[in-house]
């Protein structure tokens, strides 16, 4: 459940509570939230037999970059997390505000995705389902969580420990009855995808990763640090990897290919029938509508913060920095306007491919920044040049092969980057805003709401 900058309310760096397996699990909740549900049908669409393959290739990814985010969060504990550490890096200029606003843009494609995903699974319990209908959950899956981010925001957020315990334990379920049923002959490399096929379903289904950056969020309130803080990053992504990994060879291994392409927006569903039945198809669906939603919920509510602490700093307009109900009402409408028409306008892989491209730009220039500030963040620069060389290197085979299959998708991502480095061009002309100031970012979100 990508969550930008959200942390206990009770919050106190002075007396730091979090152990090694309560950040650890903070990063695991971020990174199994939506994502599996709605990318794991368009990844073997893509790698197919390979796509085991595929999720390893982005967790390695997601690892490399996990040591970056270790030695920046030890170095810079923040609330402000990825957003300081770029600006301690490069400084506050264009480059630094565009990439805020970037990061902004890529929750509100995390919200899309998610939607997406809910309305596919939603869309499983009407035979004969209409597109239409689809849309329609997808809508509502958005205007549901911003009515409840307006009312009361906790209401989803004290259930999402029970929530996560559920996906797990069902991701478990279908794992522990699907092994027996895997064929071998099914993950035999005759029947993975061309190598690059293979990059692209892994840098596709990256946006499933993301959330282990959530880590840096809560680096303040962790116990010794320096120990804790690397060990809950490669814990995390290891675990994640490895779920993941098996979570693809049971659906590539025991459901057809003709059955995954029939389901690919509900894939993890059909998974589970072999072994499960009808019966596991619906729990996975309800677990999926549970999962995808609270994700909603909790990105709503994190991006509309996300949104305030920057207006509050400059970067946005102030409408955004206005409150009612001590609730920043504009920030949780304008993410539920844009988010639903993201949902609306554009397809469920579009949405996936803009959101890992969006992530692996700001997670590329964040391992840059490590390299950066190796010498005082002790960071190893071989391993984060390496993080960044192959964030980048995947980002461009996401983008040539984007460019050759969906070009839509790839004109939608450039306007993205586009309009997030005219806003920061132009705004700060137009509001006449004062200079951001690099020390003075992010007070508390939690305190604030």
């Amino acid at each position: 459940m990508s969550t930008p900058s959200k942390q206990p309310a009770d919050r106190s760096p002075q007396h730091p509570q979090i152990g090694v397996i309560g950040a650890a699990a903070i990063g695991v909740g971020g990174m199994v939230g939506g994502g599996i549900f709605a990318v794991l049908g368009t990844a073997v669409a893509l790698a197919g037999g390979g796509t085991p393959i595929a999720f390893l290739l982005a967790g390695a990814i997601a690892l490399l970059t996990s040591y970056s985010y270790a030695r920046l969060s030890v170095t810079f504990p923040s609330a402000g997390g990825t957003l300081v550490f770029l600006d301690k890096a490069f400084g506050v200029n264009l480059l630094t505000g565009t990439l805020n606003t970037t990061l902004w843009l890529s929750y509100l494609v995390t919200i899309a995705l998610y939607a997406a995903a809910f309305g596919s699974y939603a869309a499983t319990f009407f035979p004969d389902a209409s597109p239409l209908l689809k849309q329609l959950f997808a809508s509502l899956a958005i205007l549901l969580p911003a009515a409840i981010n307006l009312l009361n925001s906790d209401i989803i957020s004290k259930s999402e420990t029970i929530i996560v315990v559920i996906k797990l334990s069902l991701l478990a379920l279908v794992i522990a009855a699907g092994i027996p049923h895997v064929e071998p002959a099914r993950l035999q490399i005759s029947t993975w995808a061309d190598p690059l096929s293979l990059v692209m379903g892994g840098m596709v289904i990256f946006v499933a990763y993301e959330g282990f950056e959530l880590i840096a969020n809560a680096a303040e309130d962790v116990k010794t640090p320096a120990v804790t803080l690397p060990r809950a990053y490669l814990g995390c992504v290891v675990f994640v990897v490895a779920l993941y990994v098996l979570v693809s060879i049971v659906t590539v291994g025991s459901v057809s290919s003709e059955t995954i392409a029939q389901a690919k927006d509900y894939a993890l569903a059909a998974a589970a029938k072999p072994s499960l039945g009808h019966t596991g198809f619906v729990l996975v669906s309800i677990s999926a509508l549970l999962a995808t939603f609270s994700a909603i919920n909790a990105t709503i509510y994190g991006n509309a913060r996300l949104g305030f602490s920057l207006a509050k700093d400059g970067d946005m307009p102030k409408l955004l920095e206005e409150r009612v109900w001590s609730r920043p009402v504009a920030g949780v409408l304008l993410t539920t306007g844009l988010s639903l028409l993201l949902v609306n306008l554009i397809d469920l892989q579009a949405i996936a491919i803009l959101g890992s491209a969006g992530f692996l730009v700001i997670f590329a220039f964040v391992n840059l920044a490590a390299f950066r500030l190796s010498k005082e963040a002790q960071a190893n620069r071989w391993v984060v040049a390496l993080a960044a060389a192959a964030c980048l290197l995947a980002l461009a085979a996401l983008l040539l092969n984007t460019y050759q299959t969906d070009p839509k998708a790839l004109l939608v991502f450039g306007g993205l980057l586009l309009s997030a480095t005219l806003f920061e061009l132009i705004y700060p002309r137009l509001a006449k805003r004062p200079e951001r100031r690099l020390h003075q970012r992010f007070p508390s979100p939690q305190q604030d709401h």
